[in-house]
């Protein structure tokens, strides 16, 4: 008998190492850019300093993570807004997950 698990414990999320600077050059592409490169920067300074403190680097996977979900998810926001849906009654997303931590 193995003292192995039966299930294969799950692995880390770790971007590659040219993430950030392929996410920046996506970022810079959108036609948001003037809104969302400044944010993008801003966040991954802090990132880079909270990661400097706590000798870790979970702060700069989760705004990797982050800024890829709102990439992905952008064409189905314009999508959404282009089809005169009331959006009037949203969620901030910040909001969303202050309260899941």
């Amino acid at each position: 008998m193995s003292a192995q698990p039966d299930h294969a414990p799950l692995t880390p999320y770790a971007p590659a190492p040219g993430a950030p600077a392929e996410l920046l050059a996506q970022l810079r592409a959108d036609r948001r850019s003037t809104q969302w490169v400044p944010a993008f920067e801003q966040e991954w300074a802090t990132a880079l300093e909270k990661s400097r403190r706590r000798f870790s680097l979970g702060a700069l996977y989760e705004v990797i993570q982050v800024w890829q979900a709102r990439l992905a998810s952008a064409p189905a926001v314009d999508a959404f807004l282009d089809s005169g849906h009331d959006d009037s009654d949203f969620m901030d997303l910040q909001e969303i997950q202050r309260r899941r931590r």
